[in-house]
């Protein structure tokens, strides 16, 4: 007997693992919005024809903090598929990292997802988005580029929060109805649940924001919801699907539509003063790194828009400042108070600048945070924006 989508999920998260009641699942749904893509899908998969499910966003989305990968949510979506489509062979593509938001997720999502040519993709950067004073914009420019792929994938915005209940998920819902998303939220399915004392935060997360097992189970139900009345409401066979409506214009900008991301084996620095080549990065490549205050390195790169990524780690780093052209220079911190490992932070240098080529300009600088015993300083990527159209 073929194993039902809640049976599919009790065997991936063990025994025990108790759904959400279907009052909880159903307020989930912020918006169906345009189901046409989806239901393409799912012709497709109804057929028999393989499909590539991918998923992309910060820790939550990698998997943070679940037993194993394949309890992440975005991996227990993919087996709803599995579930509802027998026939088909479904393929699952994790595009999180943790500790970026939509900004950097506009840079990479060409290189990390859509070069594998998924057929959906569920978005989840309303947690990371909080420090982002992009959200809405970058979010908008990252959606745009996987609405325009040509094999037409359909997108999902999915919403996490904090223990305290906050996100961006407000900015994010504008942006998500303006391009008519299909949209679900674990906060309005379980924030009112946790508030009451019905459902213990720690019940279904692990610290203050990334689910433990059970979260990344509840996470899935709710979007597996949504693919459910998706499903029901799918023309037979014989009947013809809906029609993709056009994307609309950009809400906010078109700036982060069309992007770049540069490292050393893809950019070679116009000057380069006591820079070297980094161990290969598993996610971005080599970069460059430097150790001696003074040492500086430039670029020449085209768009409207230039950005650093860069690194912070608890060690002997130092502090670079950074500029575009004649720009005002930006200080660039490399050492970070905190011991469970680094992050790669993005910096937007500048923006709204002439078409043409920039000089992007970086120099490690003599001063350090006092507990630091070092001056090293580490660049993981350069990137542009606002490119020419293709």
């Amino acid at each position: 007997m073929m194993m039902t989508w809640v049976g599919c999920l009790l065997a991936v998260c063990g025994a025990g693992k108790a759904d959400l009641d279907a009052d909880i699942v159903a307020r989930s749904v912020v918006d169906m919005g345009n189901t046409a893509r989806l239901q393409c899908v799912m012709a497709k998969a109804r057929r028999g024809e393989p499909v590539t499910i991918g998923v992309i966003g910060g820790s939550i989305t990698q998997g943070a903090l679940a037993s194993a990968p394949e309890k992440c949510w975005g991996a227990l979506t993919a087996d709803w598929w599995r579930a509802a489509f027998p026939k088909a062979q479904v393929t699952f593509v994790n595009a999180g990292i943790g500790a970026t938001c939509s900004d950097l997720g506009a840079h990479r999502v060409g290189s990390h997802l859509l070069s594998k040519k998924p057929d959906v993709v569920v978005v989840e950067y309303a947690v990371n988005d909080a420090i982002n004073p992009l959200a809405a914009e970058t979010l908008e420019g990252l959606l745009r580029q996987i609405l325009c792929t040509p094999n037409t994938p359909a997108v999902i915005l999915f919403f996490t929060m904090g223990k305290d209940g906050n996100s961006r998920q407000e900015e994010h819902v504008r942006v998500g109805r303006h391009y008519g998303l299909p949209m679900a939220s674990l906060k309005d399915a379980l924030w009112p649940e946790v508030q009451s004392g019905r459902i213990p935060w720690t019940d279904f997360e692990a610290d203050d924001v990334h689910p433990n097992d059970l979260g990344h189970h509840y996470s899935a139900q709710l979007i597996g919801g949504l693919l459910d009345r998706v499903k029901v409401a799918l023309a037979p066979d014989d009947q013809s699907i809906a029609t993709i409506p056009p994307i609309p214009a950009p809400l906010i900008s078109d700036l982060f539509e069309h992007t770049q991301l540069y490292n050393a084996a893809s950019i070679t620095p116009s000057r380069n003063e006591g820079w070297e080549k980094t161990a290969e990065d598993p996610f971005f490549g080599a970069g460059w790194k430097a150790i001696q205050p003074g040492s500086v390195i430039e670029f020449e790169i085209e768009g409207k828009a230039v950005s650093l990524l860069t690194w912070r780690i608890k060690g002997p780093m130092g502090r670079a400042e950074a500029w575009v052209d004649n720009g005002q220079p930006i200080k660039l911190e490399g050492w970070f108070d905190a011991t469970w490992g680094g992050f790669m932070p993005f910096q937007l240098m500048a923006r709204d600048l002439n078409p043409g080529k920039h000089t992007l300009h970086v120099r490690l600088l003599e001063e350090r945070d006092a507990q630091s015993t070092g001056n090293a300083f580490q660049i993981h990527a350069v990137m542009s924006a606002g490119l020419a159209r293709p």
